[in-house]
């Protein structure tokens, strides 16, 4: 299971795209996901995951996909990050078409990241709002911020993020719970049932020790 650095070059194409929006407006208002067009144009889907709309809100997302983004994918590898951050930006954005008429933005993708981290290490700490948390508490605290979002509107997609936060889970939950998670000769006897966590704290071992 090789590690690419996958996340590290997504926040670099992030960044260079945010370059040139400032450069050329043009590229923003081609590839932003306006709701009425998703079906017209589907590929706007994907290609706003890569834009953001203030500086704010480039920092934010840039170094939540380099640090949470580089811990995922050093747990389940590079191809199976990449699933993981498309499919849950694809799920936000397209839940966000039935909110919003126009989003941008990479947290859909980033909460899907985070998603899958609350599975595959819910003990892990962050700091959420300056208090450290383990993971399972912060996913909570995050979906309780976007529920209120609903309530007191912030020009912030919450929609998008809760879509993107429940698809990273059910990721967690299908890659935790599959056989075939290269384990070389400590492989799950148990025909495919979920991996424990001491299971998976042996392989993650194995596999930090190969590098």
């Amino acid at each position: 299971m090789q590690n690419r650095h996958y996340s590290l070059w997504l926040t670099g194409i992030i960044v260079a795209v945010f370059a040139l929006q400032a450069v050329f407006p043009a590229v923003t208002e081609n590839f932003r996901l306006v709701s009425a067009d998703a079906l017209s144009r589907p590929w706007i889907l994907l290609t706003a995951i890569f834009l953001h709309g203030s500086i704010v809100h480039l920092l934010y997302n840039g170094l939540g996909l380099a640090m949470f983004g580089s811990i995922l994918e050093q747990l389940i590898g590079s191809r199976r990050f990449l699933t993981v951050f498309f499919a849950a930006g694809l799920v936000s954005s397209i839940a966000s078409t039935f909110f919003y008429s126009s989003v941008l933005g990479a947290s859909g993708a980033i909460f899907g990241v985070m998603g899958a981290l609350t599975v595959l290490r819910p003990t892990m700490t962050v700091w959420v709002y300056y208090i450290p948390m383990p993971m399972y508490i912060a996913a909570v605290v995050w979906v309780i911020a976007d529920l209120f979002g609903f309530i007191v509107p912030q020009g912030i997609a919450n929609a998008g993020h809760l879509a993107g936060l429940a698809a990273g889970i059910a990721s967690g939950f299908v890659i935790r719970g599959k056989k075939p998670l290269s384990f070389g000769s400590r492989e799950n006897k148990r025909t495919g049932a979920i991996l424990t966590a001491e299971e998976f704290d042996e392989w993650e071992k194995e596999q930090m020790g190969r590098k």
